[in-house]
């Protein structure tokens, strides 16, 4: 209560108890687990499968799944809390996480049937982990320029084409695979398949070499006459844009909080630094020059993750969020990429180099400007959100 006997407005900043619990949890976790194979993970290229296991005996990857599948019946919020808290310490561990929940399980929890749901939300939570399959070689920011056909027979669909950068490929069990089932009806025809790993004329093809969160599989996908049951349409057929958009527009506050986080692990090693750096015969950390860096990037972070917060809030009241999460998720991108510049710099030549984290950090920082809808394409959904208004407030 306020003094003046009215409710206070809770900060978004606020975590309550089990917000707090939950947030210090996974901070552990990463720091005291995850830490200490980061940089093997991404020499390799190849994500650690015992820490894919802790992750779902955490319970992370199905945190908003219902406790009668299986899940946490936990928030959209404390999802981002957990992909903050591990992109802090390894953005490629945090997408993992953060397309589980906010792309997949989502997505089958707001479009699948009950037998569905039955089928395949105990799987994510405990075991299996998820893909989203939408991208192909000419449908990246026109993502509904499909080629992936699914043509209907008396037994359902057969699924023909390739995708390409897909996220959690190499281990994905269960796959959202998006194909158009009528090019001439435009959006209108595309669908949404589940598609499991094993089934025939389904491939796995090769892992992409990237820049960066490279412990992350990126992959293409081979569709080669992939026979899909009725049962496996999502939601219905012809609803696979309105599925995309919805689950891409929940997503994009995903990527914010990993970018967010991204910035947040890259201010923390740079202040560490700097506290103990030497030069002159003092700390760097009493240079105003330095001050004024860190300074900078601490602002940045803090309202990259004020943007995500706000639009998480949005989304959870079941207000309008799609500008606010463009937002986010554009901001805290460049965010990112900035901060993780400068705490390069603070490090001066170490920070150029693979014995410390920031170097590292400044590639993964890369991909927020490029995934899940480019910076210019935030851009422009603002830009229109923002012109249809009757106002400004």
């Amino acid at each position: 209560m306020s003094p003046h006997g009215t409710v206070a407005a809770r900060p978004l900043t606020w975590l309550d108890d089990d917000e707090r619990m939950f947030r210090d949890a996974v901070r552990e976790f990463a720091r005291a687990e995850l830490a200490p194979k980061v940089r093997e993970m991404d020499e390799k290229g190849v994500f650690d499968a015992g820490l894919l296991r802790q992750f779902f005996e955490l319970g992370l990857m199905g945190i908003e799944i219902p406790e009668e599948y299986g899940g946490q019946g936990g928030t959209f919020t404390q999802a981002l809390i957990a992909i903050e808290e591990l992109a802090a310490v390894d953005p490629s561990a945090s997408v993992i996480v953060d397309v589980q929940n906010t792309l997949v399980n989502n997505a089958l929890l707001r479009w699948g049937s009950d037998a569905q749901k039955r089928a395949w939300l105990p799987r994510l939570a405990r075991e299996s982990l998820g893909s989203y399959a939408l991208s192909e070689a000419q449908a990246g920011s026109d993502a509904f320029a499909l080629s992936a056909r699914a043509e209907r027979d008396r037994d359902g669909y057969v699924l023909t084409g390739r995708k390409l950068w897909i996220t959690n490929a190499a281990e994905a069990g269960l796959f959202l695979v998006f194909a158009t089932v009528d090019p001439a009806a435009g959006h209108r025809g595309i669908t949404c398949f589940l598609v499991e790993r094993d089934m025939p004329g389904f491939t796995v093809g090769r892992k992409e070499d990237k820049l960066g969160i490279r412990a992350s599989s990126t992959c293409e996908l081979i569709l080669d006459g992939v026979r899909v049951p009725p049962g496996h349409v999502l939601g219905e057929a012809g609803k696979g844009y309105k599925i995309a958009m919805e689950t891409l527009n929940e997503g994009r506050i995903g990527i914010g909080a990993q970018m967010t986080g991204l910035a947040a692990g890259a201010l923390r090693h740079a202040r560490a630094y700097a506290l103990q750096r030497k030069q002159f015969g003092r700390e760097i950390a009493s240079f105003q020059a330095v001050q004024f860096d860190l300074a900078r990037m601490a602002t940045d972070v803090e309202a990259a993750r004020l943007l995500v917060l706000n639009a998480a809030r949005l989304r959870e009241q079941g207000l309008p969020f799609l500008k606010e999460a463009a937002m986010a998720k554009y901001f805290a991108s460049e965010t990112a990429e900035t901060v993780a510049s400068r705490a390069v710099e603070v490090f001066g030549g170490v920070g150029f180099t693979k014995d410390y984290p920031v170097e590292k950090l400044y590639r993964d920082a890369k991909i927020g400007r490029i995934y899940e809808g480019t910076s210019n394409m935030q851009l422009a959904t603002i830009a229109k959100q923002l012109l249809a208004e009757p106002d400004l407030r």
